[in-house]
This record gives structure tokens, sequence and C-alpha cells, in this order.
């Protein structure tokens, strides 16, 4: 398993994994299986971060938590993992066919009664919700010219105290890169910059994966 974090090399990428919370066995199955897609599988977080998140989802004692972007269904995991027996995960994706292994390591796992899978634009599905603040915690790693529009969706529908988790914001250093003007790149520093400003939450950017900013609603 190649390191995704930051200024890690390899030694210590496996030092880190071997002193934290490691995958389990579905955890690593489900790597496995998406390593097999090819370069697509970079997509998937890094096992370091889903620990985190599930860390991050039980510290705060989330209930309702909602998700931007699934691929494959690691994070889902990592997330339902953390959440209690009776909890909720949204998770918004338009892809049926990495979803479809995503559905199936959610059954392995014994989570998946705690995950609602909706197939459809993510903004649509989260303009549809109730605008009572009654979300714990969310994640956002999809579509990065659309990062914006997602923050402003899930940000009144968190409760205050929530936590708000957005993905890829160091986009493998080229946030820094002034050579660096696709569309996408352009779209993250714009985020950055604007969550950077947000007087509504606070909010911490760890180099951990492709950089993973961690908001909480004031």
């Amino acid at each position: 398993m190649s390191p995704k974090s930051f200024f890690l090399d390899e030694p210590v990428h496996r030092y880190l994994l071997e002193h934290g919370t490691p995958p389990d066995a579905v955890q690593q199955a489900l790597i496995e299986e998406t390593a097999r897609l090819g370069r697509i599988a970079g997509m998937q977080i890094a096992p370091e971060q889903g620990a985190l998140m599930t860390l991050l989802t039980r510290l705060i004692g989330a209930r309702r938590a909602v998700e931007v972007g699934t691929f494959t269904g690691y994070s889902a995991l990592a997330i339902a993992m953390g959440l209690p027996d009776d909890g909720h995960l949204l998770c918004c994706d338009v892809s049926d066919e990495w979803t479809t292994v995503a559905r199936r390591a959610w059954a392995d796992a014994g989570v998946d009664h705690k995950i609602e899978l909706r197939l459809a634009p993510a903004a649509e599905t989260l303009r549809a919700l109730p605008l009572d603040p009654v979300l714990d915690l969310a994640f956002i790693d999809a579509d990065k010219t659309n990062y914006r529009a997602y923050y402003d969706e899930i940000l009144p529908r968190l409760r205050p105290g929530g936590l708000l988790l957005v993905d890829n914001v160091l986009w493998s250093g080229r946030v820094v890169d002034p050579g660096a003007n696709d569309d996408d790149t352009v779209a993250i520093r714009a985020f950055n910059d604007m969550v950077a400003s947000d007087e509504r939450v606070d909010r911490v950017m760890l180099a951990v994966s492709d950089g993973l900013t961690i908001c909480r609603k004031r």
C-alpha cells in the first residue's frame, strides 16, 4: 500500500498504520478490491484517514451524518462504524457501478442498516433535506467544482458543534503551484479561501491523505 498522506515515505507510513487502528478484515478486503480497479482507486481515502473519521464520529457522539461522494464505500464504512446501531448515514453519489462494491462491503461489515444511498446529483439530494440543523457530521469528497455548493447546503443543516470534513484540500500540492490553473485546482483554492474566512466555523487543515479540512460549526 503506497502512502497517500503528505510527507510520508513508505517506512514511516507503515509505522503510522501499525501504531494506529488498522483496517479490519472487511476494510482490508475493500482496499484490495478497489486497488484492482486501477488508477481510479486513488479516489479511495487512506486507511489512516478512515480511522480518524471513525474516531471523530465516535468522539462527537454522532447519530445523523451525510456523505457527498461515496465511490466504493470506504469513507462511508468508516463513518458508519462510528455511529451507534440506530445511527443514520445518508450517502450521495451518482455511480451505481462503484456503489455496488460499497454495498457489498457495508453488508459484510454489518453496518448496511445504518446507511441510506441515494443515486442522484448530490446538490439536489441535499436541497431536498429539511433545513433543520440536525446533522452531526458531514463529509465532502466529490466533484471539486461543486464543493462550495455542497458546503452551502450542508452547513445550515449541521447542528452547532457538528463537524464538516472536506477531502482533497491540498490537491497533491497543486493548490500552491502557480502553474496549476485547471478548473478543479482553481475551485479548491477558492473553496479553501472561503472556508478560511468563514466566521461560522472553527477549522483546521490537516496534512492527512490528500489534505483534510475539519470544520466545527460555532
